[in-house]
């Protein structure tokens, strides 16, 4: 008996929409990330892409929990010296809420080339509306 691992070729992908309206981060994000490496498929191999496009609508009205409001951070670097840039949560939400989204899948993906080629696939939207009709996507309830 052989182990089966997955060609990139033979992958069959397939789009779905989630609707973050009232979902808690950290619990939406974790099963993105878990569609975008394809764990929910039997042909899942470590080492290639087999997970599935994902869109997210109204990321704009996702919930955080406690105090992380005010007490959770984004930080930049410009990459001079005293460049280092820091937002709130609240203020991330206000002005960029694709970003919230987009950051806490990207920290639980692979920290390399594979990983970044999975964050690819994912698609955020602050609003209902989203350019990815032609695909069909399928809605996912999470």
């Amino acid at each position: 008996m052989k182990t089966f691992v997955a060609k990139p070729q033979e992958v069959e992908r397939k789009w779905y929409l989630v609707d973050a309206k009232g979902k808690v981060l950290g619990r939406l994000a974790s099963q993105l990330a878990a569609r975008l490496r394809g764990k929910h498929k039997p042909i899942f191999t470590p080492h290639t892409d087999t997970g599935d496009f994902v869109v997210v609508v109204n990321a704009d009205k996702v919930v955080l929990t406690g105090k992380k409001w005010d007490k959770k951070f984004y930080y930049r670097h410009s990459g001079y010296l005293g460049g280092l840039k820091v937002t709130s949560a609240r203020k991330m939400l206000e002005t960029k809420p694709e970003e919230v989204i987009r950051q806490a899948v990207k920290g639980m993906l692979p920290k390399n080339s594979l990983g970044r080629r999975q964050l690819k696939k994912l698609k955020v939207y602050a609003g209902s509306d989203h350019p990815h009709q032609a695909q069909k996507p399928e809605v996912l309830e999470i």
